[in-house]
């Protein structure tokens, strides 16, 4: 099955289920505070609650970088699923929490044990797909995760009709098992200079700082970098705001405004991701820079979405700026990767995912917080008009000076 031509999309088939596990348990969690806090008295304080939030969060960031070393040097097959049957591990313990701090600690397992699977996930699928196939596979991988979001938004239901330990158990197992799955299905790439054949996991390289001087040395990946990291400042902003927007823009009560806004962006973020992907695959066939001008695209039409956001006043201004804003995330989602691989050999790709996955967490936890005070300022519909600027002024350095001279960076 490794040799079929059909396997690199059996591959995308395996590790989009991962991809749904991964955001799926992570979610899980912010939704079934109202029973858990019942057994836990700590999480009834916002701050508990948010300190929960958090660790995961900045462990998640700090690790990123790291995993994406460790991916550039060990078979990626064995990574996956240690990293899987890990954080199900610490997903089916939390079903066992005593204590606010038990929970605290299995967060923060969670948080190293998840970061791990990402720049391993996504470098494998790159290096199965060639340039015709490969932002559509991404694509594809990625509607895993905003899968696994919206499912994890179902975690209160579900706790609610059995209990959250039963929740968490479950699907803790659910994870587990699906790992032993992957042993027997997924594989490495040839292409990768590892030896599948014995299933090494070890493998012999250069040190981790030279991984780290060949990307810092690289222009081009310092503009990728700058690239990606600015629009997670609206990306990060819409995912934990937009339903406070929505809730006071709108007059809807919280119960009708989140399912409303997170829905919105979901649905349109996977169709994006989907056309993005299409459209990448055909357009870099003709013009080496096809996957730049389909991610600028996208990004371009974040910025009336961010605009029609902050000033709309009716549902369907409103609605439809959300639907324009994750329609066009998802096409710049769809290609980030791709475009990398223009720019970084094969043997870094992992690397530098996992420093742009730092990056994009760090905007996130920044833009988060800045974005609670402008609410309690009554300010937050203007500075998501102002996002608009800041994602403006990346895509005019992106047009400007990416420049791919092939389709893979390998080829050279």
């Amino acid at each position: 099955m490794k040799n079929s031509k059909k396997y690199p999309w059996i591959l995308v088939g395996l590790l989009w289920v991962v991809a749904l596990l991964n955001y799926m348990d992570r979610q899980m969690l912010s939704t079934m505070k109202p029973t858990m806090m019942i057994d836990i008295a700590e999480l009834q304080t916002a701050a508990n609650f948010g300190r929960l939030m958090a660790i995961f969060l900045w462990i998640y960031g700090f690790m990123s970088p790291i995993s994406g070393m460790i991916a550039d040097r060990m078979n990626r097959k064995w990574l996956i699923v240690g990293s899987l049957f890990v954080w199900s591990g610490v997903t089916f313990a939390m079903g066992f929490a005593k204590s606010f701090e038990q929970l605290y600690w299995l967060r923060a397992l969670m948080g190293i044990s998840e970061a791990l699977y990402i720049p391993a996930g996504l470098s494998l699928i790159a290096d199965f797909h060639t340039s015709k196939t490969r932002s559509l596979a991404i694509g594809i991988h990625m509607t895993g995760l905003y899968m696994g979001q919206a499912l994890g938004g179902f975690g209160a239901s579900i706790a609610a009709q059995f209990s959250w330990n039963s929740t968490f158990q479950s699907f803790g197992i659910i994870g587990m098992v699906y790992s032993f799955i992957l042993i027997l299905f997924l594989r490495e790439s040839k292409s990768s200079e590892k030896d599948d054949s014995t299933e090494n996991i070890f493998i012999e390289k250069a040190p981790f700082y030279k991984g780290m001087i060949v990307l810092f040395s690289n222009i081009s990946f310092w503009i990728i970098l700058f690239y990606f990291t600015v629009p997670s400042l609206p990306g990060w902003g819409v995912k934990n705001w937009l339903p406070t927007l929505f809730a006071s823009k709108l007059n809807l009560d919280m119960v009708q405004a989140g399912p409303l806004s997170t829905i919105t962006t979901s649905l349109s973020s996977l169709l994006g991701v989907i056309v993005g992907g299409i459209l990448s695959d055909k357009w870099v066939q003709k013009n080496l820079r096809g996957r730049i001008y389909t991610s600028a695209i996208g990004l371009g039409l974040t910025i009336p979405g961010l605009l029609l956001i902050s000033f709309g006043t009716s549902l369907f201004h409103v609605v439809g700026a959300a639907f324009c804003f994750g329609f066009g995330f998802g096409m710049f989602d769809s290609n980030n990767m791709p475009i990398l691989c223009q720019f970084v050999s094969s043997k870094y790709r992992a690397t530098a995912y996992g420093f742009m996955n730092l990056t994009g967490i760090l905007a996130g936890a920044f833009i988060t917080d800045l974005l609670g005070k402008s609410t309690d300022k009554g300010n937050l519909g203007k500075d998501f008009a102002l996002m608009s600027a800041i994602v403006l002024v990346a895509l005019i350095i992106q047009l400007t000076f990416l420049r791919p001279k092939v389709n893979d960076f390998n080829d050279i």
